[in-house]
């Protein structure tokens, strides 16, 4: 059984870092690409930041720069490192990952969600 746990969220002021963390857990034979999904109060869920399985890194515009994302395969996690934080960033962030299963069929997991609040 795979599971994801997240950890690191919280409540910050704006201007301040977080970092999460995401451990995937249970039997894996390998992941392919990993990232992290935020949703904020009635807004659809979007795409922070995805790493592939060579480290490749995609970002989207309104994070460029203030967030990073990095893996740790040794150790099937990945993390979020998220810098300069606005209000905007507010959410429930979750994280995202490709497990590649027998004959390199590929299956969604997903954490259950750590809350972000920016705000003083």
């Amino acid at each position: 059984q795979v599971q994801l746990v997240e950890s690191g969220g919280g409540l910050v002021q704006p201007g301040g870092s977080l970092r999460l963390s995401c451990a995937v857990t249970g039997s894996i034979r390998s992941m392919s690409a990993m990232g992290w999904y935020r949703q904020a109060p009635g807004k659809e869920r979007e795409l922070v930041a995805s790493i592939s399985s060579n480290g490749s890194t995609n970002y989207p515009q309104f994070v460029t720069g203030r967030f990073a994302i990095s893996r740790d395969n040794g150790k099937n996690t990945v993390y979020l490192q998220m810098n300069s934080l606005k209000p905007e960033d507010t959410a429930v962030y979750y994280c995202h990952v490709l497990i590649v299963g027998v004959a390199g069929i590929e299956f969604d997991f997903w954490g259950q969600g750590t809350q972000v609040t920016v705000s003083s």
